[in-house]
């Protein structure tokens, strides 16, 4: 009895110690089972953290793309097909062809930077060159129109021998930029061009006023030593001349600004344009030489009535007769117009006198531009008359030939 019931308590302390040991080992799986848990938990918040920031990056990344309306592309080197990754440009047109080729791509640029671009594309796919940079012009719907693009690209892989197997690029439209760059090279010319008739000016105007003004002052300095009566009047005569050259000069300088400033507005006059042209023959009739003879050629006798500017219209015809007049020795210098045709006057001056050459024609409208400078004006005149064709909304122009003689005309509407 005694020896059962020690194997009973054996047998009871055996199976406590397996149960403590069971315990013990579940307990400790548990904790390596917690461990793996939060240890997975840490890898799976660590991917998804990773997942949200490149989901953050590309977002931001096709923001930045697409605020400055660029485009990423790639080229295969090994099949030559281009695949446009993202793509932001505004003008759906000008997409290319995704997955088309290089000279697919290409023949949608003006035929005289296709060959360029092509050819500088497929230098950096055979490895040719490190980069490529180039700006081109698109065709649009309207053939009359194309659209800047400026693009960029490198070398993003080789193969183990070095030769380029991927190229990536971007191209971004560039009309507003070209835009601005033709505003600033027009600024530019105008810039240049009118500091260029500024040093025309000074030149001339210094030299056109200095001449009657060395008159006068010579003139008037030996004038208290002359006792004739006839010899002061000369002198007088020959300062009151070069007092009226010079107010001359001054007058037209004004003229030509307060026009193009447009401080002087027209002022319409209806009048008959034979008595004009007959007052006009009369007044410089004295300024023609000897063997002239100064006549008017009516396109109706009993007058045409019009209504322009008078003033401006009676300057600009006494101009193209002053003209005329220093031009031509011998022959005749007639003063006429055409009839009225869709309510446009054209009034005209044609003289037997020396002619323009051909590549001069144009230039005598110019600002000091003086065919002949030995022929006394400060080269204004012509420039005048120009100026107020076009501020009546007319034109002038001129036909010549070279020692025969020359038509100069005026057009404007009445």
């Amino acid at each position: 009895m005694t020896d059962l019931l020690l194997y009973v308590n054996d047998t009871q302390q055996t199976y406590e110690i397996i149960v403590w040991a069971v315990g013990i080992l579940l307990i400790i799986a548990l904790l390596i089972l917690m461990f793996w848990q939060r240890r997975v938990g840490r890898e799976l918040q660590e991917e998804v953290r990773q997942l949200a920031g490149e989901r953050s990056r590309d977002v931001e990344y096709d923001f930045v793309l697409k605020a400055i309306g660029l485009s990423v592309w790639h080229i295969d080197t090994a099949t030559g097909q281009v695949t446009f990754d993202k793509d932001f440009r505004a003008k759906r047109e000008l997409m290319g062809t995704d997955g088309g080729s290089v000279s697919e791509n290409a023949s949608l640029l003006v035929p005289e930077d296709a060959q360029r671009v092509q050819k500088n594309l497929q230098n950096i796919c055979a490895g040719i060159t490190e980069a490529y940079h180039e700006q081109y012009r698109i065709v649009s719907s309207d053939p009359s129109k194309f659209y800047w693009e400026e693009s960029y690209a490198i070398v993003a892989e080789r193969d183990i021998s070095g030769r380029p197997t991927r190229v990536i690029g971007t191209t971004q439209p560039i009309d507003d930029r070209k835009s601005l760059e033709t505003a600033l090279k027009t600024a530019l010319t105008k810039a240049e061009e009118s500091d260029r008739l500024k040093s025309a000016f000074i030149a001339n105007m210094s030299h056109e006023i200095r001449t009657p003004l060395n008159a006068i002052i010579g003139f008037t300095s030996v004038l208290p030593d002359i006792d004739g009566k006839e010899e002061r009047q000369e002198l007088i005569n020959l300062i009151q001349e070069n007092n009226q050259k010079l107010l001359r000069i001054i007058d037209d300088v004004m003229n030509i600004s307060k026009i193009e400033a447009g401080k002087e507005q027209l002022q319409m006059t209806a009048f008959d344009i034979n008595m004009i042209l007959d007052e006009l023959v009369a007044k410089y009739q004295p300024k023609v030489k000897e063997d002239v003879i100064l006549t008017t050629q009516y396109a109706s006798a009993e007058g045409q009535q019009v209504t322009t500017d008078l003033s401006r219209l009676m300057e600009s015809l006494g101009h193209l007769l002053s003209n005329a007049a220093k031009f031509t020795d011998h022959g005749s210098i007639t003063v006429g117009y055409d009839p009225v045709t869709n309510h446009r006057l054209r009034l005209w001056v044609r003289d037997t006198g020396k002619g323009i050459a051909p590549e001069n024609t144009e230039r005598v409208f110019e600002r000091f531009f003086k065919v002949d400078e030995f022929v006394p004006g400060a080269g204004l005149g012509l420039s005048i008359c120009r100026v107020m064709a076009f501020s009546m909304g007319g034109n002038v122009g001129v036909e010549s030939t070279l020692g025969e003689g020359s038509t100069f005309w005026m057009e404007i509407p009445v």
